[in-house]
């Protein structure tokens, strides 16, 4: 009788054991692709994309460079609008649904807006700067990060126009199921490491 009371415990902290590390692992899975939208709700933008390409666009506020690129944003997203799932993402702590949609509004996006107050886009995007983007492909891969064109030189310093268009070229790329010739360009603009 003892034995199996014994073999019984085991068995039973075997599977309590075996319950928390599923529990842990998919809890740490869920979260690592997880923001926050202008409700409150989690989400996840590579799982709501649909098949679709996903471009995960990070901007702050109160940085003139992010603000200076919104009609271009909106010129991209629309041109890729069939291919590609478009994100706005924030990763300000201290922003609220009511700052980044007053935002929305005053540069007249449309895009979905994401709040990542933990940084877990950040860190899945690779992107250091404000305004950066990250390109996944269909398959979820990291294919691009980094500035969105050359237009800015230096803080306070663009030039008249672009020459080259790194976003619009690794959604080309990414749609037509190959990798883009530039992987990773830095971009110019506020550092995200600042809000830390």
């Amino acid at each position: 009788m003892c034995a199996r009371v014994s073999v019984f415990r085991t068995n039973l902290f075997r599977v309590g054991a075996i319950f928390l590390v599923s529990l842990v692992a998919s809890e740490f899975a869920l979260g690592q692709h997880n923001a926050f939208d202008l409700d409150g709700k989690i989400i996840d933008p590579l799982q709501a994309a649909s098949g679709k390409i996903v471009v995960l666009v990070f901007l702050r506020r109160d940085c003139p460079v992010s603000s200076r690129y919104a009609p271009i944003i909106r010129q991209i997203s629309a041109q890729h609008e069939r291919d590609a799932s478009f994100w706005l993402v924030f990763p300000d702590k201290t922003e609220t649904s009511q700052t980044i949609q007053q935002y929305l509004h005053e540069y007249s996006y449309r895009l979905p807006a994401l709040r990542d107050p933990e940084h877990a886009l950040v860190k899945l995007a690779q992107v250091q700067i404000t305004p950066e983007v990250a390109v996944f492909n269909r398959s979820h891969q990291l294919i691009y990060d980094g500035r969105i064109d050359n237009w800015y030189v230096d803080l306070g310093r663009s030039r008249a126009a672009p020459s080259t268009h790194e976003l619009d070229d690794a959604i080309q790329s990414a749609a037509a199921g190959n990798k883009p010739a530039v992987k990773q360009v830095r971009g110019v603009g506020c550092y995200i490491s600042d809000l830390e």
